[in-house]
Parts: C-alpha cells; sequence; structure tokens
C-alpha cells in the first residue's frame, strides 16, 4: 500500500525520539536546486549558464545525500537512494565546460571553462595578453633592427603600430610598411604585427560567438540526459518531502494514522496544524464518526471555535489520506474518498451571484456528489435569506445528507431548532464548543463536549467586537422581550413567533430624583448629600 510506505518513509527518516537522519537531510537538501525545472530548459535549449551551474553543484551533492538517508532502513528509502545514483557522464560534462562561477548571460562570456577549447583559449590570450605581446615584439625589434627608441604600440584610430623617429630612418628593414607619417617620426607596419591586429581586434567578438556555439552543444549534449535528470528530480522532491514531514512530525509531535477498513473517523487529541502554530496554547479536541455517528450538529458561540474544529478534522483526514503525520494523539481513519466544504461567505458579482447564490451552489454540488466515504462540512448554512428560509433550507440539507448521501458530516449552525434532528436520526450526535459567561462577558474554553449549547453568545461577542454599549443594552432589552413572549416546548426560544413590542422599562427612582435637581442651584454640600441619596437608590 503506497501509504503505509510513505508512512514507514517517514517514522524511519523521524528515528526513534526523533534522532533520525532527517536533520541531516533538510540540511543538505537547502542546497539542492530545482532539477525539474531546469531540466525543463534544458530541453525548451533556455537554460542559463547559472541553472547549470546549480545543476552541476547539486549532483556533486547527490553521494551525501544518499549517505545521509542511510541510516533509515525503510523500503521506500532505500529506492529512492538508488535513485540518487549519480549521472556521472552529465557531471562530467558540466565540470569539464562550464566556468567556475559563470557570468548570468551568455552574451557577457566567461562561461566556457579555460582549457575546454584551445581555440577560445587562444582567442581570450589574444584579447588579454596584447600588451605581453608588445613589449616582447618591441624588443625582438629593437635587437633585430639595432634602433634602440622603437616603439610599439597601439590606438584606437590607427591600430597597431611600429614607430621610429626620422634618425633612425636609415635602419628600417625592407619588410616595414609606412603606415602614418608624423613630424618627427614614421609609423609602420609588419605581417607579422599586422596578422596580430587583425587576430586581436576581432577576438573579442568571435570569442563570444564561439562561447555561444559551445554553450549550444553543451545544451544539446545535456538535453540527451533530460529524462534520467527528471527522474532524479523526482526522487530529490520526494526525499525532501519525506524529511520536511518527518521533521514536522517531531518538532510538532504528531502522531502516524491508523487506517481502517470499515468506515470511520476516530480522532483523539486533534489539533489544527496552522492555528497552532500561530497561538500559545492549542486545546485540542476529540471527534469520532462512524456508521452510527455520520453527523455531528456543531454548537456554540462565534468565536468559540466550531470553524477551527470542522477545519481541523477536514485536514487531518486530508494528512491521512496522503500518507503523512497529523496533529492528533491518536487518528484512526477509514477510507474517504472525497472531502466537500461549504464554509465561509463571498460573492461573485461579477459573475451575477450573490453570496446566498454562492452558498446554495455549493451546497447543490455537495449534495449532488457526496457518496457515503465522503466527508462534508457545513458551515452556517442558511444565513444569506430570511429566517424561516434559512432555517428551512438548512434542516433540509442536514436532513438530505443523513438520509441519501450518508456522508460524514460536521454540520455547524446556530439555529437551535436543527438540534433536534438528533431525536429524530441515530446517526445525527449534538456537540457543542463550551464558554463561559461572567456577567457581561464571555470566556472561551474551546472544548469540544456532548449536547448543544445552550445560547449562542451573540450580544457578548458583539461587545468584544466593540459594537457601542447602548447598542448591545437595547438588544438585550429586545432579546429579553423575545424570550418572555414565547419559548419552545423543550424550554428554547422560538426564534419565529411574532414579536411584540417590547414594554417600557420601570422608570428608576433615581431618576426622578435627579429630574427634580437643579444643578447650578446646589451648594457644594448640598451635592454631596445628592450623591449620597443617589447611591441609596
Amino acid at each position: 500500500m503506497v501509504l503505509a510506505a510513505r508512512q514507514a518513509a517517514i517514522a524511519a527518516l523521524a528515528g526513534d525520539a526523533g534522532a533520525g537522519p532527517w536533520r541531516a537531510l533538510r540540511g543538505l537538501l537547502r542546497r539542492i536546486a530545482d532539477i525539474e525545472r531546469i531540466s525543463a530548459r534544458i530541453a525548451l535549449a533556455s537554460a542559463r549558464p547559472r541553472d547549470l551551474a546549480s545543476l552541476r553543484d547539486s549532483l556533486a551533492a547527490l553521494p551525501e545525500i544518499a549517505a545521509a538517508a542511510r541510516p533509515a532502513d525503510a523500503e521506500r528509502v532505500a529506492a529512492l537512494r538508488a535513485a540518487l545514483e549519480t549521472p556521472g557522464d552529465a557531471l562530467d560534462l558540466l565540470r569539464a565546460a562550464l566556468a567556475d562561477e559563470p557570468a548570468a548571460n551568455v552574451r557577457d562570456g566567461g562561461v566556457i571553462r579555460d582549457g575546454h577549447s584551445a581555440e577560445l583559449d587562444e582567442l581570450r590570450a589574444l584579447r588579454g595578453n596584447a600588451g605581453a605581446f608588445l613589449l616582447e615584439l618591441e624588443a625582438r625589434e629593437r635587437g633585430r633592427t639595432g634602433i634602440p627608441n622603437l616603439k610599439v604600440e597601439y590606438n584606437r584610430v590607427h591600430g597597431f603600430y611600429i614607430e621610429v623617429t626620422n634618425a633612425h630612418a636609415a635602419k628600417v628593414p625592407d619588410d616595414y610598411r609606412r603606415r602614418q607619417t608624423l613630424k618627427n617620426a614614421e609609423r609602420y607596419i609588419t605581417p607579422e604585427l599586422k596578422s596580430y591586429e587583425d587576430k586581436a581586434l576581432s577576438a573579442q567578438e568571435r570569442a563570444l560567438s564561439l562561447e555561444k556555439t559551445l554553450y549550444e552543444a553543451l545544451l544539446a549534449a545535456l538535453a540527451e540526459r533530460v529524462a534520467r535528470l527528471q527522474e532524479l528530480g523526482r526522487a530529490l522532491a520526494e526525499i525532501d518531502v519525506l524529511a520536511s514531514a518527518a521533521g514536522t512530525a517531531v518538532e510538532r509531535g504528531w502522531c502516524r494514522p491508523e487506517f481502517a477498513d470499515e468506515a470511520l473517523i476516530e480522532i483523539e487529541g486533534g489539533r489544527h496544524p496552522v492555528v497552532e502554530a500561530e497561538v500559545d496554547e492549542f486545546i485540542p479536541n476529540d471527534a469520532r464518526l462512524g456508521p452510527t455517528r455520520r453527523m455531528l450538529l456543531v454548537t456554540g458561540p462565534n468565536m468559540g471555535g466550531k470553524s477551527t474544529y470542522m477545519r481541523q478534522i477536514a485536514l487531518i483526514a486530508l494528512l491521512a489520506g496522503t500518507g503523512l503525520f497529523a496533529p492528533a494523539r491518536r487518528v484512526r481513519i477509514g477510507p474517504i474518498d472525497q472531502i466537500f466544504t461549504r464554509i465561509g461567505a463571498a460573492d461573485d458579482l461579477a459573475g451575477g451571484r450573490s453570496t446566498f447564490m454562492v452558498e446554495m451552489t455549493e451546497s447543490a454540488t455537495i449534495l449532488n456528489n457526496a457518496t457515503d466515504a465522503s466527508l462534508v462540512l457545513m458551515d452556517e448554512v442558511g444565513r444569506g435569506t430570511s429566517t424561516f428560509d434559512g432555517l428551512a433550507l438548512a434542516w433540509a440539507i442536514a436532513r438530505h445528507l443523513v438520509e441519501r448521501n450518508r456522508s460524514f458530516t460536521l454540520f455547524a449552525t446556530h439555529y437551535f431548532e436543527l438540534t433536534r434532528l438528533a431525536l429524530e436520526y441515530r446517526e445525527v450526535a449534538n456537540v457543542h464548543v463550551s464558554a463561559v459567561e461572567h456577567r457581561d462577558t464571555i470566556v472561551f474554553l474551546h472544548a469540544v463536549e456532548e449536547g448543544p449549547a445552550s445560547q449562542s453568545y451573540g450580544l457578548q461577542v458583539a461587545a468584544l467586537a466593540g459594537v457601542p454599549g447602548g447598542v448591545i443594552r437595547a438588544a438585550r432589552r429586545r432579546l429579553q422581550a423575545l424570550e418572555q413572549q414565547s419559548l419552545a416546548r423543550d424550554g428554547q426560544p422560538d426564534l419565529f413567533a411574532a414579536a411584540a413590542p417590547a414594554p417600557e422599562p420601570a422608570r428608576h427612582p433615581a431618576l426622578d430624583a435627579l429630574d427634580a435637581v437643579n444643578p447650578d442651584e446646589l451648594a457644594p454640600r448640598e451635592a454631596l448629600e445628592l450623591l449620597y441619596r443617589l447611591k441609596k437608590l
């Protein structure tokens, strides 16, 4: 089984007590370039010199990576080590042809290594050793002609020349050809100097052209080895994934999931892999789904952690389904074919879809495609329309998922009426995210417990968000009036009963006392006495 083999490889790389080779491998792999990307560029003849330099250095590091992975005795790791065999012909070719630190572009020169091409070395010598040649020629011509002040020089206008003063004009050899006459001297050119001039002046251009030709030949030779390089890149990528997964499992305390043949999801101490890395202390939670417990109705306060709980279950299932370790104390999971989510609020105005239309489109996709082996996350379905419509839709969607799709479902809602589904279907269970109310504030415990929530704490969350106190007090009075008007049979408020106008609250005696006082007429002592009376009231 592929997933079991991957798990075994991760466990072997992690080692006992986290002392496996994963740490050494991660350090070595940081030096490896993206060989698959470079191979594609080679196939397209668009690889740059520094791409090839990175490829050369990566190939040279393969024996060290294979040696670092040797302590891991898993079958998959052994297969990957075999795939990391260095392609010696490609490495030798790169070492022989490419400079140690090539230029960024071929047109800049300095890409091909010295000694790789005799012709290129000669052109570079002509370009770089002109000064030494002129000095050597000058000494030789002075000795041959006996002219002590003979000079061999160069300027951009006339090129190379031999300059002889008029005092020594009689000693000029026959093979000198006059190039320029000055007031006190003559400038000459010889066949040897002319030949060197032709080579030297064109050496730069010819060297760049030759380097381009040699580089294209190098790319063509490497193109014949692209298939092997791509295979090598895939092996390195898998080693990288396995080593990173092993390191994450060790550093964050992730567990090795267990696979079951029957349909179930059992998670002990599950955590959200992203959220737990961003908070000081993450509260782990359990989850249990099976043939007789297919839907969890998740209730509780806003900001209490419902969405986090649902998403962490989906992420744990996804990680387990890819053969990776998962953030939990223990995970046991059966076959899952797909994960569907209806989470968050977003519109598609350019496509002519409102927020509610997007929500319903996603819900339709789930209802039409989810199977009894799927995991479904439904978060606050029905919020975008009226209360009656929303509740009716949420109830019908939940019922369809239980009766028809029979998927593993996490259904978060603030419609407490839905919690009664647990009385109608044995596959439905209520869980809630706990919170504690203290005076007018709320403390989120983030612990998931069995049973439905008692309330949503919406007013307390609004206060935490900074909604003005007057608005909160008015909302609380309205809520109390609604609760007093009509109670459902189980003691919960009926959100759909017609609301009567809220009664005016009784006037406090302190207000009457204040109305009878003119502050501008009070003496300090009278004001103090008034304050004491108000305090008693």
